[in-house]
């Protein structure tokens, strides 16, 4: 593989790669992988960070340790977090599972996913050209997991590596929720219910109720649905049950989605969502006239005018002043 931005090619010395629990223990019989390397050499180096940490190549660092090599070349992956760094270079079980938010573990799990990907594409390159097929042995062996496909390999062991569970399908349907949040093509509305749905993740609430409120408010889906990793969420329906739905029943289907998980407290929410929506209030004032709404407004639904201004103009009072002190 050339060098790029991304990835430089350099010698480090095998002991200074520093290897952290998230990484599997159990690596399974080194003997062939050891012979391929100590008859052909690594044809495939191990992926570290700038720091050294490992990213990619458990079974092949430690079939080169057990061989004495001193040192070792390595693609440096350039551009990795210092969350991600940190998270790969932990040594300490006990904060193994140190608590990352849904989305928090989500952004790493993506991050992740992709340089594995990536090591696993090259690797496939290597066994293409020189080595022995698909579990790559002659180009530093089969990191992953046990059998399946490319895809699923990559997603089970980035969700294992940065949750210390396989649940990859959770991180991915929050990655999509996300997605929606990022993409301005998405309408403001959608957005802002992708944004609150986020929130009510992060506060404890189970993913896929979350994820279908959101595929609702779509057009389209956002992907296929496979069988919930959250308990007791029934699967998608079959096109068949799809159909007979009645057209009108996704704003319903929204709403009951989203009220039935409504916590006693109100949920914290981003800052992110706080921007959407005094964006979607910028101007609003342009739209109604005074005298009219003056005329239309019931008692009831003037004191709740009044209320929420108050309540407005006291929260950013709040803003102000800290934003005035940190300054």
């Amino acid at each position: 593989m050339p060098e790029s931005k991304e990835y430089l090619a350099a010698e480090r010395l095998v002991d200074s790669i520093t290897v952290g629990i998230r990484h599997r223990s159990d690596l399974g019989d080194l003997g062939p992988l050891m012979m391929s390397i100590d008859k052909i050499g690594l044809l495939q180096p191990i992926t570290v960070t700038p720091d050294g940490v490992l990213v990619c190549g458990r079974r092949r660092l430690e079939a080169i340790t057990r061989l004495g090599w001193r040192s070792v070349k390595v693609w440096v992956r350039a551009g990795i977090s210092d969350t991600l760094s940190g998270l790969l270079a932990q040594q300490d079980e006990n904060v193994l599972h140190k608590p990352l938010t849904p989305t928090e573990a989500a952004g790493l799990y993506r991050e992740l996913k992709a340089v594995l990907a990536e090591d696993a594409r090259r690797r496939q390159e290597t066994s293409r050209f020189g080595g022995t097929g698909d579990r790559g042995e002659e180009s530093g062996g089969d990191d992953s997991s046990p059998p399946r496909s490319d895809a699923s390999r990559t997603r089970f062991r980035a969700a294992q590596m940065v949750t210390g569970t396989p649940s990859f399908q959770r991180m991915e349907r929050i990655g999509k929720i996300q997605e929606v949040v990022d993409d301005e093509s998405y309408p403001l509305e959608v957005r802002r219910l992708a944004e609150a749905e986020l929130d009510k993740i992060n506060d404890g609430a189970p993913v896929a109720p979350s994820y279908e409120a959101v595929c609702a408010a779509l057009a389209t889906p956002l992907g296929p649905r496979t069988p919930s990793d959250d308990p007791g969420v029934d699967v998608e329906p079959t096109p068949e049950e799809a159909a007979a739905r009645p057209k009108g029943d996704r704003p319903r289907r929204i709403k009951l989605l989203s009220a039935h998980r409504t916590p006693a407290q109100p949920v914290k929410r981003s800052v992110r969502a706080l921007v959407m929506t005094w964006a979607d209030l910028d101007g609003w004032t342009g739209h109604y006239d005074p005298d009219d709404v003056a005329a239309k407004l019931t008692e009831a639904e003037w004191a709740m005018v009044e209320r929420v201004m108050a309540e407005s103009t006291t929260f950013f009072d709040a803003v102000r002043a800290s934003r005035t002190g940190a300054a």
